[in-house]
């Protein structure tokens, strides 16, 4: 048996790469850290992001999409967050958050009526799963929906959290799960709606140029068809999309590990103390050693879960597992780039306190570390709880 192991990118991959990795060096990095400081949407720069196709990379080219694999959106995604997870977690949550629940779940109407203008990205949708008192324990969902018979609406009534693209200016939708006779249920919920309340943007510790607020849902009224997907099916459906978004996350902490390295590598090369370049220290070398080795091994488990739904082969153990150990590669490189920095790494500007600041979230979002030990245990087929 020849057992062949092929970990290269194609030619037209490595094209999209390039062509994402120019417009985060020349339109991303030299604002990021303005954006950072003012917490400011940079709404400009995303549509620059949309023209270059990368909001419709997956999607279908009949709905204005590029019609390519799901790893070329993880290259587009771990490039941008090389320079600024913020813009990254943009464009991964525009993707995988808002247009593809329309995508996977949607009728031929509501995606004719939706994707052509979120591929553009000229429009955003966004995912409301996540409530007050129902972070990790998603199925603990208290957001209702009521059926009115004689106006042919769906009443929704609760609130959201911490959601992702849901009060920017070109926001066009935000999908929501609420409970139903039938169980949770999943609806589309237009921007604009009577009664859907976006709150005051929140004071992040990180992605401070990433538009997240929380949401109230109070007697919003829309048609029965705004049912996305089966009834009582909506907590399933959510849960399906994300294990695409784990994948995605890998992809941002990949990212954000090199540039932590690429700056850490950079600094120890040209920072001088005790009579030469501090990169000539063991302690300052096997740091950037380690932080080269877990980007090597995080970008791995990353790639092989994204070719395994790009070759529809089961991987939600494999998104599990690339997200809990690059999310945590992740904050480990931010702390190590930091100390490399000394000082310097403490002061806002410096792109490695950046980093180190938009690091946290990412062992917590899309589900937290805790969540993938227990999704991987639970493969294992250990009778964890």
């Amino acid at each position: 048996m020849v057992l062949v192991m092929d970990f290269s990118f194609s030619s037209d991959q490595n094209q999209f790469r390039e062509l994402v990795a120019t417009f985060a060096r020349n339109e991303v990095a030299p604002y990021a850290d303005e954006w950072d400081a003012q917490a400011r949407f940079p709404l400009d720069t995303v549509l620059a992001l949309g023209k270059l196709g990368a909001f419709g990379v997956t999607f279908p080219e009949e709905y204005g999409g590029l019609d390519l694999d799901f790893s070329t959106l993880c290259i587009a995604i771990e490039e941008l967050a090389r320079v600024d997870s913020s813009i990254a977690i943009t464009l991964s949550a525009g993707v995988g958050l808002g247009a593809n629940p329309i995508y996977s779940f949607g009728t031929e109407t509501q995606k004719r009526t939706y994707l052509p203008a979120m591929c553009e990205g000229k429009a955003l949708g966004a995912f409301g799963l996540t409530e007050p008192d129902a972070g990790s324990d998603a199925g603990a969902t208290r957001s209702r929906a009521t059926l009115d018979e004689t106006r042919d609406e769906w009443v929704i009534n609760g609130s959201k959290a911490y959601i992702t693209n849901s009060g920017t200016p070109i926001t066009t939708l935000v999908t929501v799960t609420a409970r139903t006779e039938e169980g949770i249920s999943a609806f589309i919920i237009p921007a604009g709606t009577e009664g859907l309340i976006i709150e005051p943007s929140y004071r992040k510790l990180g992605w401070h140029a990433s538009d997240t607020h929380g949401i109230h849902l109070d007697e919003v009224r829309v048609p029965r068809e705004n049912l996305l997907g089966k009834l009582g099916k909506g907590f399933s459906q959510f849960l399906a999309i994300l294990d695409d978004g784990r994948v995605a996350i890998s992809a941002l902490a990949v990212g954000l590990a090199q540039g932590c390295l690429d700056e850490a590598v950079s600094y120890a090369k040209v920072r001088n103390a005790f009579g030469g370049p501090i990169g000539r220290h063991q302690a300052v070398a096997f740091m950037c050693a380690d932080i080269a080795t877990k980007v090597e091994a995080a970008r791995a488990m990353t790639y092989r879960a994204a070719w395994l739904k790009d070759s529809k082969r089961p991987f939600s153990q494999a998104a599990a597992m690339a997200k809990l150990f690059s999310t945590e590669a992740a904050m480990d490189a931010a702390r190590m780039a930091t100390q490399i920095f000394g000082g310097a790494g403490f002061i806002e500007g410096n792109p490695v306190a950046r980093h180190f600041r938009d690091a946290k979230i990412l062992e917590i979002g899309e589900g937290t570390s805790e969540i993938q030990r227990l999704v991987i245990a639970r493969g294992l087929g250990l009778p964890v709880s």
